[in-house]
């Protein structure tokens, strides 16, 4: 994760902006005084939330529980079921 101040942030915003797009790296942005800032692609952002949503309450403790099995050799091998039925409507 690369780091840069503020000042070089609205410096130089044009092309930070675009390295973030271009590496799909997030960014540190510190500011004196403050609580360094993190800038990152929103589509990262949305798939961060999302793993932090499914990792909460039950759904957490179910993936948790699942882990732990596959983890301990507990897990079953299912064939994939081919659909070759006319599509739903």
């Amino acid at each position: 994760m690369k780091v840069i101040t503020a000042s070089d942030l609205r410096a130089n915003l044009a092309n930070v902006f675009d390295a973030i797009e271009d590496d799909a790296e997030d960014l540190v942005v510190t500011r004196s005084g403050h609580e360094p800032l993190v800038i990152m692609r929103k589509s990262e952002y949305d798939a961060w939330r999302e793993t932090e949503y499914l990792s909460r309450g039950a759904n957490g403790r179910e993936l948790r529980r699942r882990m732990a099995e596959m983890e301990a050799g507990e897990g079953a091998v299912h064939e994939l079921i081919e659909d070759d039925a006319e599509p739903r409507r």
